[in-house]
């Protein structure tokens, strides 16, 4: 269905750099294969577009979107979900590859609280904290 978010970006210090809102439409094909497709706006004028493809595989779900260079393991622990990936983020004029560690946790059956831990070379760059709501 149709998810609402709101949330914050934070340095490798712990200082929130940016917020953000983002509406999610996800869906489930008859195959068991999901797709979000997401829109975020930042409060600096940035917009950002994502869209996720959930595969089942056999210890959970495979996660892929097209800025994912290495494709996550989605798995559920009790009212967890884990997932680790590395996405590519625009830098400069550039980019970065970012390995993303995701804590998902559903805490009512229409509120779920995303935490991520963003790293570098295996040193911690960043955070991103938010609250993801069925509208």
């Amino acid at each position: 269905g149709e998810l609402s978010a709101r949330g914050v970006v934070k340095d490798y210090t712990g200082t929130v750099i940016r917020t953000f809102d983002a509406d999610i439409s996800a869906s489930w094909a008859n195959d068991g294969t999901g797709t979000l497709d997401e829109v975020f706006r930042f409060d600096d004028g940035e917009v950002q577009t994502r869209t996720w493809t959930l595969t089942p595989v056999d210890d959970g779900y495979r996660a892929t979107a097209g800025d994912v260079v290495e494709p996550g393991l989605m798995q559920w622990r009790g009212n967890a979900i884990h997932m680790n990936y590395v996405l590519r983020l625009a830098y400069g004029d550039g980019t970065l590859d970012v390995r993303m560690d995701d804590w998902m946790y559903l805490v009512t059956p229409d509120t779920l609280i995303n935490e991520t831990t963003l790293s570098k070379w295996g040193i911690d760059v960043g955070e991103i904290v938010l609250v993801i709501q069925k509208r």
